[in-house]
C-alpha cells in the first residue's frame, strides 16, 4: 500500500510517496509563496503529489490516500483549514480543493506539527513511548502532543499550539494576534531577527563576515551559531538569549505534561547538541519536578524534515 504525505510549510511544499514501512520512495516539491490565494497553493500541492507519484514509478490509482500537514488549525470532520496565520488561510475548504485537483477520495488533514509528532512517535525519536511531545523550530514554533499513544487535538482539533502560549506578557506582536508568544522568541524567524538586531547594533561582529555578500538580508538560522563557535562575543549573547527563550517554553511544556520524551526538530533543531546540551542545563534547573527521580528526556528529532511527511501519510479518519 502506498500513501502520499504532504508537508505544506510556510516556505516549501513537499510531497512524498510513503510505503507500509514508513519509507519514503520519492518526492516532489515547490515553493509555497505564502500569501497567494489558497486555490493557487493547492494547484501546486497537486503538482507536487503527481510529481512524487511519477518519480516513484507509480500511478495515482496506486495511491491509497493523501495526508496533508498544514500550519494552523484544521477541522478534520469538514476537511477545512480553519485558520493558518503563516499562510493567510481562513476557512479554506481544503478537502474539496485537493479532491478536485487529484481525484483522490481519501484525503486527510492535520496540523503540521501534529504530523511531525506522529511521524516521530511511530518511526522516530518517540517510537515505543506512550507520552511524547515534539517541538519544531522553523518559520514558527510547532508542537505535537502524544498521550497514551494518541494525538491530543482538543475539542476543535486545534489543541497543542504551544508556540502560541505567551512567555512575555505584552511582548512582541505575533501574527496570531497575541503578544509575547513563544513563537516570537524561539522560532527560526525569531532567531534571525535577533541576529539582525545584534548585527545592526555591532558593526564589528564577525557575523557580518558569515553572511553572503555581507548583506543583512542573507542572515539565516546558522549565522549566530557559526559565529558563536568561532568565539564571537556578540554572537554568544544572541545564542545565549535565544536558548533562554527556548528553555522557558520547554520548561512550561514539561511542567504541564511531564512527557517521557520531548524531541526538538526543525531547522534550528539541526544544531542538535550544540543547542540541546546548554538548554538541558537551563531546563533542569527550572522544572518543577527538579527533585524527581525520573525526568523528561530532551533529545533531537530523528527523522528531520521527513517527520511531517511520514506523519501526514499515516493520517486516517
Amino acid at each position: 500500500m502506498y500513501r502520499i504525505g504532504v508537508d505544506l510549510g510556510g516556505t516549501n511544499i513537499v510531497s512524498a510517496v510513503v510505503d507500509d514501512n514508513c519509507k519514503i520512495l520519492a518526492k516532489g516539491s515547490r515553493k509555497t509563496n505564502a500569501g497567494r490565494p489558497a486555490e493557487d497553493i493547492f494547484d501546486d500541492i497537486a503538482m507536487t503529489v503527481r510529481e512524487a507519484v511519477g518519480n516513484a514509478g507509480l500511478a495515482m490509482s496506486d495511491i491509497e490516500s493523501i495526508g496533508v500537514g498544514t500550519p494552523g488549525s484544521v477541522n478534520k470532520e469538514k476537511g477545512m483549514i480553519d485558520f493558518a496565520n503563516n499562510l493567510g488561510f481562513d476557512k479554506v475548504p481544503a478537502y474539496h480543493l485537493l479532491n478536485k485537483r487529484t481525484g483522490c477520495k481519501n484525503i486527510y488533514f492535520d496540523n503540521d506539527a501534529n504530523c511531525a509528532a506522529l511521524g516521530e512517535a511511530v518511526a522516530g525519536a518517540g517510537k515505543g513511548v506512550k507520552n511524547f511531545i515534539a517541538v519544531t523550530l522553523g518559520t514558527g514554533v510547532g508542537s505535537g502532543i502524544v498521550v497514551d499513544g494518541k494525538l491530543v487535538t482538543g475539542v476543535n482539533y486545534a489543541g497543542g499550539e504551544i508556540g502560541h502560549t505567551v512567555i512575555v506578557f505584552n511582548g512582541e506582536q505575533c501574527s496570531c494576534g497575541r503578544r509575547g508568544c513563544w513563537e516570537r522568541y524561539a522560532s527560526a524567524t525569531a532567531l534571525i531577527q535577533q541576529t539582525k538586531d545584534a548585527m545592526n547594533a555591532d558593526p564589528y561582529t564577525s557575523m557580518w563576515d558569515n553572511v553572503e555578500d555581507g548583506k543583512i538580508q542573507n542572515v539565516n538560522g546558522r549565522t549566530a551559531f557559526d559565529a558563536m563557535r568561532a568565539g564571537d562575543a556578540t554572537a554568544k549573547k544572541v545564542v545565549s538569549t535565544y536558548m533562554g527563550y527556548l528553555a522557558c517554553g520547554l520548561v512550561n511544556i514539561i511542567n504541564t505534561f511531564q512527557p517521557d520524551i520531548l524531541c526538538i526538530g526543525g531547522g534550528i533543531g539541526n544544531e542538535k547538541e550544540n543547542l540541546l546540551a546548554p538548554v538541558r542545563k537551563i531546563v533542569k534547573a527550572q522544572t518543577y519536578s527538579i527533585h524527581a527521580e525520573k525526568q523528561t528526556v530532551i533529545c533531537p528529532a530523528e527523522l528531520g524534515n521527513d517527520a511531517g511527511i511520514i506523519g501526514a501519510a499515516l493520517l486516517t479518519e
